[in-house]
Protein backbone atom coordinates (compact mmCIF):
# COMPACT_ATOMS: atom_id res chain seq x y z
CA UNK A 1 0.00 0.00 0.00
CA UNK A 2 1.53 3.12 -0.69
CA UNK A 3 1.76 6.24 1.15
CA UNK A 4 -1.09 8.59 -0.88
CA UNK A 5 -3.23 5.52 0.19
CA UNK A 6 -2.41 5.22 3.83
CA UNK A 7 -2.72 8.69 3.71
CA UNK A 8 -6.11 9.11 2.74
CA UNK A 9 -7.00 5.79 4.90
CA UNK A 10 -6.02 8.12 7.64
CA UNK A 11 -7.60 10.92 6.68
CA UNK A 12 -10.71 9.21 6.23
CA UNK A 13 -10.48 7.55 9.77
CA UNK A 14 -9.92 10.75 11.72
CA UNK A 15 -12.92 12.81 9.96
CA UNK A 16 -15.22 9.45 10.76
CA UNK A 17 -14.07 9.96 14.61
CA UNK A 18 -14.39 13.62 14.70
CA UNK A 19 -18.13 13.46 12.46
CA UNK A 20 -19.10 11.02 15.36
CA UNK A 21 -17.94 13.16 18.13
CA UNK A 22 -18.94 16.84 16.64
CA UNK A 23 -22.49 14.65 16.55
CA UNK A 24 -22.71 13.23 20.04
CA UNK A 25 -21.51 16.85 21.45
CA UNK A 26 -24.13 18.18 19.37
CA UNK A 27 -27.03 16.11 20.56
CA UNK A 28 -25.79 17.14 24.04
CA UNK A 29 -26.12 20.34 23.37
CA UNK A 30 -29.09 20.41 22.09
CA UNK A 31 -30.55 18.34 25.00
CA UNK A 32 -28.95 20.26 27.46
CA UNK A 33 -30.30 24.01 25.34
CA UNK A 34 -34.21 22.59 24.98
CA UNK A 35 -33.84 21.69 29.11
CA UNK A 36 -32.56 25.57 30.00
CA UNK A 37 -34.61 27.59 27.56
CA UNK A 38 -37.98 25.86 28.56
CA UNK A 39 -36.94 25.55 32.77
CA UNK A 40 -35.27 29.33 32.49
CA UNK A 41 -38.61 30.78 32.69
CA UNK A 42 -39.80 28.66 35.63
CA UNK A 43 -37.00 29.40 37.59
CA UNK A 44 -37.84 31.34 40.84
CA UNK A 45 -37.58 32.22 44.51
CA UNK A 46 -40.77 30.55 44.86
CA UNK A 47 -40.47 27.64 42.46
CA UNK A 48 -37.77 26.90 44.31
CA UNK A 49 -38.67 27.29 48.06
CA UNK A 50 -42.02 26.89 48.01
CA UNK A 51 -44.39 23.67 48.67
CA UNK A 52 -46.38 21.45 45.92
CA UNK A 53 -49.93 21.92 45.88
CA UNK A 54 -52.34 19.87 43.50
CA UNK A 55 -50.38 17.04 43.44
CA UNK A 56 -47.36 18.69 42.53
CA UNK A 57 -49.05 20.32 39.06
CA UNK A 58 -48.70 23.46 40.81
CA UNK A 59 -46.39 25.41 43.65
CA UNK A 60 -42.95 24.58 44.25
CA UNK A 61 -40.40 21.91 44.91
CA UNK A 62 -38.81 22.78 47.92
CA UNK A 63 -39.60 19.28 49.61
CA UNK A 64 -38.03 17.38 46.06
CA UNK A 65 -35.03 19.24 46.48
CA UNK A 66 -34.46 18.44 50.21
CA UNK A 67 -35.48 15.12 49.75
CA UNK A 68 -33.17 14.79 46.99
CA UNK A 69 -30.28 15.98 48.98
CA UNK A 70 -31.34 13.46 51.61
CA UNK A 71 -31.29 10.51 49.71
CA UNK A 72 -27.82 11.91 47.99
CA UNK A 73 -25.72 12.69 51.57
CA UNK A 74 -27.12 9.33 52.83
CA UNK A 75 -25.62 7.85 49.81
CA UNK A 76 -22.36 8.94 50.79
CA UNK A 77 -21.98 8.40 54.37
CA UNK A 78 -22.58 4.87 53.28
CA UNK A 79 -21.06 4.10 49.89
CA UNK A 80 -17.89 5.95 49.99
CA UNK A 81 -16.08 4.43 53.43
CA UNK A 82 -17.58 0.65 51.99
CA UNK A 83 -16.06 1.39 48.42
CA UNK A 84 -13.16 2.94 48.94
CA UNK A 85 -12.26 0.27 51.85
CA UNK A 86 -12.90 -2.05 49.50
CA UNK A 87 -10.67 -0.95 46.76
CA UNK A 88 -7.69 -0.62 49.56
CA UNK A 89 -8.27 -4.14 50.67
CA UNK A 90 -8.38 -5.04 46.82
CA UNK A 91 -5.35 -3.09 45.99
CA UNK A 92 -2.93 -3.33 48.59
CA UNK A 93 -3.98 -6.53 51.47
CA UNK A 94 -5.76 -8.84 49.17
CA UNK A 95 -3.49 -12.04 47.55
CA UNK A 96 -3.28 -12.00 43.73
CA UNK A 97 -4.86 -15.29 42.67
CA UNK A 98 -7.93 -16.49 41.15
CA UNK A 99 -10.71 -15.57 44.18
CA UNK A 100 -9.70 -12.25 43.76
CA UNK A 101 -9.85 -11.91 39.87
CA UNK A 102 -13.55 -13.42 40.48
CA UNK A 103 -14.19 -10.59 42.71
CA UNK A 104 -12.89 -8.05 40.50
CA UNK A 105 -15.07 -9.36 37.76
CA UNK A 106 -18.09 -9.54 39.88
CA UNK A 107 -17.81 -5.94 40.68
CA UNK A 108 -17.41 -5.19 37.00
CA UNK A 109 -20.60 -7.33 36.26
CA UNK A 110 -22.39 -5.48 39.19
CA UNK A 111 -21.58 -2.11 37.54
CA UNK A 112 -22.89 -3.43 34.38
CA UNK A 113 -26.60 -4.10 35.89
CA UNK A 114 -29.54 -2.10 35.30
CA UNK A 115 -30.48 -0.03 38.41
CA UNK A 116 -34.19 -1.65 37.97
CA UNK A 117 -32.40 -4.68 39.40
CA UNK A 118 -30.71 -2.72 42.34
CA UNK A 119 -34.43 -1.39 43.28
CA UNK A 120 -35.85 -5.25 43.14
CA UNK A 121 -32.73 -6.12 45.18
CA UNK A 122 -33.47 -3.07 47.48
CA UNK A 123 -36.85 -3.46 48.36
CA UNK A 124 -36.67 -7.40 49.00
CA UNK A 125 -33.54 -6.70 51.48
CA UNK A 126 -34.32 -3.62 52.57
CA UNK A 127 -38.02 -2.69 52.62
CA UNK A 128 -39.41 -5.93 53.37
CA UNK A 129 -36.72 -8.83 54.51
CA UNK A 130 -35.26 -5.85 56.91
CA UNK A 131 -38.75 -3.96 57.54
CA UNK A 132 -36.74 -0.26 56.92
CA UNK A 133 -40.04 0.28 54.97
CA UNK A 134 -39.91 2.40 52.18
CA UNK A 135 -37.87 5.16 53.55
CA UNK A 136 -34.92 7.30 53.49
CA UNK A 137 -33.07 4.72 54.78
CA UNK A 138 -33.89 2.50 52.56
CA UNK A 139 -33.23 4.22 49.70
CA UNK A 140 -30.52 5.43 50.59
CA UNK A 141 -28.96 1.81 50.65
CA UNK A 142 -29.98 0.70 47.80
CA UNK A 143 -28.64 3.77 45.80
CA UNK A 144 -25.44 3.48 47.85
CA UNK A 145 -25.24 -0.55 46.53
CA UNK A 146 -25.82 1.09 43.21
CA UNK A 147 -22.72 3.00 42.63
CA UNK A 148 -20.50 0.81 45.29
CA UNK A 149 -19.10 -1.01 42.11
CA UNK A 150 -18.09 1.92 40.88
CA UNK A 151 -16.78 3.78 43.52
CA UNK A 152 -14.74 0.49 43.74
CA UNK A 153 -13.39 0.26 40.04
CA UNK A 154 -12.29 3.49 40.08
CA UNK A 155 -11.14 3.81 43.12
CA UNK A 156 -8.64 0.69 42.75
CA UNK A 157 -7.74 2.24 39.63
CA UNK A 158 -6.18 5.04 41.35
CA UNK A 159 -4.40 3.22 43.70
CA UNK A 160 -2.75 1.08 41.08
CA UNK A 161 -1.68 4.18 39.44
CA UNK A 162 0.67 5.26 41.96
CA UNK A 163 3.99 3.59 41.56
CA UNK A 164 5.36 0.86 43.45
CA UNK A 165 8.43 2.64 44.62
CA UNK A 166 6.59 4.93 46.93
CA UNK A 167 5.94 1.90 48.63
CA UNK A 168 9.16 0.15 48.41
CA UNK A 169 10.45 3.13 49.38
CA UNK A 170 8.47 3.70 52.39
CA UNK A 171 8.21 -0.18 53.89
CA UNK A 172 12.39 -0.02 53.41
CA UNK A 173 12.39 2.55 56.03
CA UNK A 174 10.82 0.53 58.28
CA UNK A 175 7.14 2.11 58.06
CA UNK A 176 4.27 -0.09 58.37
CA UNK A 177 1.75 -1.38 55.55
CA UNK A 178 -0.66 0.73 57.12
CA UNK A 179 1.38 3.58 57.29
CA UNK A 180 2.79 2.95 53.86
CA UNK A 181 -0.74 3.36 52.26
CA UNK A 182 -1.96 6.20 54.47
CA UNK A 183 1.12 8.78 53.60
CA UNK A 184 3.03 7.58 50.86
CA UNK A 185 -0.07 5.78 48.65
CA UNK A 186 -3.55 7.41 49.49
CA UNK A 187 -2.78 10.95 48.85
CA UNK A 188 -1.70 10.68 45.42
CA UNK A 189 -4.28 8.02 44.58
CA UNK A 190 -7.12 10.30 46.14
CA UNK A 191 -7.65 12.92 43.52
CA UNK A 192 -9.20 9.69 40.76
CA UNK A 193 -10.61 8.15 44.32
CA UNK A 194 -12.96 11.03 44.84
CA UNK A 195 -13.48 11.57 41.55
CA UNK A 196 -15.35 8.49 40.61
CA UNK A 197 -17.14 8.51 43.93
CA UNK A 198 -18.43 11.80 42.87
CA UNK A 199 -19.41 10.91 39.69
CA UNK A 200 -21.15 7.55 40.92
CA UNK A 201 -23.03 9.76 43.62
CA UNK A 202 -23.62 12.47 40.28
CA UNK A 203 -25.41 9.48 38.91
CA UNK A 204 -26.97 7.88 41.78
CA UNK A 205 -29.30 11.42 42.07
CA UNK A 206 -30.34 11.34 38.72
CA UNK A 207 -32.23 7.41 39.53
CA UNK A 208 -35.23 7.28 39.08
CA UNK A 209 -36.05 3.18 39.16
CA UNK A 210 -34.12 2.60 42.67
CA UNK A 211 -35.84 4.99 44.46
CA UNK A 212 -39.64 4.25 42.82
CA UNK A 213 -39.28 1.27 44.75
CA UNK A 214 -37.80 2.16 48.02
CA UNK A 215 -38.40 5.38 48.94
CA UNK A 216 -40.07 8.03 46.23
CA UNK A 217 -43.35 9.25 47.51
CA UNK A 218 -46.40 10.49 44.75
CA UNK A 219 -47.00 13.94 46.78
CA UNK A 220 -45.76 14.77 50.13
CA UNK A 221 -47.11 17.98 51.40
CA UNK A 222 -44.23 18.11 54.20
CA UNK A 223 -41.00 17.72 54.75
CA UNK A 224 -39.47 14.24 56.18
CA UNK A 225 -38.84 14.38 60.19
CA UNK A 226 -36.69 11.05 59.74
CA UNK A 227 -35.06 7.92 57.91
CA UNK A 228 -37.34 6.29 58.06
CA UNK A 229 -40.05 8.32 56.39
CA UNK A 230 -40.52 8.44 52.73
CA UNK A 231 -39.57 11.73 50.70
CA UNK A 232 -40.03 12.96 47.29
CA UNK A 233 -37.14 13.28 44.76
CA UNK A 234 -36.00 15.05 41.76
CA UNK A 235 -36.10 12.08 38.96
CA UNK A 236 -39.19 10.56 40.26
CA UNK A 237 -41.66 13.87 40.43
CA UNK A 238 -40.08 14.80 37.05
CA UNK A 239 -41.29 11.22 36.05
CA UNK A 240 -44.71 12.15 37.41
CA UNK A 241 -45.07 15.41 36.28
CA UNK A 242 -44.14 13.77 32.65
CA UNK A 243 -46.45 10.42 32.89
CA UNK A 244 -49.13 11.21 35.44
CA UNK A 245 -50.24 14.09 35.25
CA UNK A 246 -53.98 14.45 33.13
CA UNK A 247 -53.05 17.93 31.51
CA UNK A 248 -49.41 17.41 30.49
CA UNK A 249 -49.58 20.81 28.47
CA UNK A 250 -50.58 22.33 31.65
CA UNK A 251 -47.73 20.63 33.40
CA UNK A 252 -45.15 21.46 30.86
CA UNK A 253 -43.55 24.41 32.57
CA UNK A 254 -43.23 22.33 35.81
CA UNK A 255 -41.40 19.57 34.09
CA UNK A 256 -38.92 21.50 32.49
CA UNK A 257 -37.99 23.40 35.69
CA UNK A 258 -37.90 20.12 37.51
CA UNK A 259 -35.33 19.10 34.54
CA UNK A 260 -33.43 22.05 34.66
CA UNK A 261 -32.71 22.06 38.65
CA UNK A 262 -31.60 17.96 38.30
CA UNK A 263 -29.60 18.89 35.36
CA UNK A 264 -27.38 21.65 37.58
CA UNK A 265 -27.90 19.43 40.43
CA UNK A 266 -25.88 16.37 38.87
CA UNK A 267 -23.70 19.22 36.57
CA UNK A 268 -22.78 20.80 39.94
CA UNK A 269 -21.50 17.05 41.35
CA UNK A 270 -19.17 16.53 38.02
CA UNK A 271 -17.92 20.13 38.34
CA UNK A 272 -16.96 19.83 41.78
CA UNK A 273 -15.36 16.48 40.54
CA UNK A 274 -13.81 17.93 38.49
CA UNK A 275 -12.55 20.92 41.24
CA UNK A 276 -11.59 18.72 43.47
CA UNK A 277 -9.19 16.56 41.45
CA UNK A 278 -7.38 19.65 39.86
CA UNK A 279 -7.05 20.75 43.38
CA UNK A 280 -5.26 17.23 44.62
CA UNK A 281 -3.14 17.17 41.31
CA UNK A 282 -1.84 20.22 41.82
CA UNK A 283 -1.07 19.42 45.91
CA UNK A 284 0.32 15.96 45.39
CA UNK A 285 2.68 16.12 42.38
CA UNK A 286 5.51 13.05 41.41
Amino acid sequence: MGSHARNFNEKLAYGAMRTVTYAILLVVVYIIADVVIGGIPTISWEFLSGMPRKSGEEGGIYPVIIGTLYLVFGTILFALPLGMAGAIYLSEYAKQGRLTRAIRLAIVTLAGIPSIVFGLFGLGLFVIFLKFGASILAGSLTLACMILPTIIVASEESLRSVPQAFREGSLALGATKWETIRRNVLPYAIPGMLTGSILGVGRAAGETAPILLTVAAFFLPNLPQSVFDQCMALPYHLYILATQLPDAAKARPMQYGTALVLVVVVLGFNLFAIVLRSYFRRKYRW
